[in-house]
């Protein structure tokens, strides 16, 4: 299938390249970075699928695709799932939501080829046979930008109100709308642990840990009773 990418985060088009090289069946035409861009090669080029996102200034995913007349296969690409379902009314193949896990990514190809050639397919050829992806990192929302954090560098997470501060090991802090239940499910299993009802840390990075407060970055960050039992356990102490 050839394809193509539109999304205005340059990361996020460079991680779908590095996805899309890995996979046999699909032919990269272009990426852009502006859908507006990308209306007059649709007119002249042949494609078959579009990796689309649907959060983009001056002209959204949602606009482009009803600006066009001959639709081919859509998958939507974006950080929120709240269009989950105006993308599907919309006709779109799947809906990815952002950090966007290798083997995920393949589920959504397959599908795309089942309509594409509606036969039944062997398993997709993945180029040298390439294993999952492992991501050590993963993309937060703040203010109009999609933000790379490699979880090496984040020393703490901060619970607020509504929002969370993720502190790194550049000093500064990344502020963003996402829940701690949520973030505590992605880095419990790369080193991370909740030790409070408003705290996750990297153990990683913790220095020493003093009665009921661990030290990183010559931070105290408390340890609450109805964590303690957990988190000790899980770096044996």
């Amino acid at each position: 299938m050839k394809c193509v990418i539109i999304d205005d985060e340059p990361l996020a088009v460079d991680l779908l390249k590095e996805f899309v090289s890995k996979v046999d069946s699909l032919e990269l035409v272009n990426t852009f970075t502006n859908a507006i861009d990308a209306l007059s090669t649709l007119n002249m080029t042949t494609v078959d699928l579009i990796f689309l996102d649907i959060e983009m200034p001056h002209f959204s995913g949602i606009d482009f695709i009803n600006a066009i007349e001959k639709k081919p296969l859509i998958i939507f690409t974006t950080a929120y799932s709240n269009y989950a379902v105006e993308g599907f009314n919309l006709g779109a193949v799947d809906y990815l939501v952002k950090p966007i896990p290798f083997h995920r990514f393949l589920k959504s190809v397959s599908r795309a080829q089942q309509l594409f050639n509606p036969q039944p397919l062997a398993p997709i050829p993945v180029a040298l046979q390439a294993p999952e992806i492992e991501q050590d990192f993963m993309f937060v929302r703040a203010e109009y930008e999609n933000v790379k954090l490699n979880f090496s560098d984040i020393l703490f997470i901060e619970g607020l109100k509504d929002y969370v501060k993720i502190y790194t090991t550049d000093t500064k802090y990344t502020l963003t709308l996402i829940s701690l239940i949520k973030l505590e499910n992605q880095l419990s299993a790369k080193g991370f642990a909740r030790i409070h009802r408003s705290y996750i840390i990297n153990i990683k990075h913790v220095k020493s840990i003093q009665k009921n407060k661990v030290i990183i970055a010559d931070k105290r960050i408390p340890i609450s009773e109805s964590y303690k039992n957990a988190f000790f356990e899980k770096i044996n102490l």
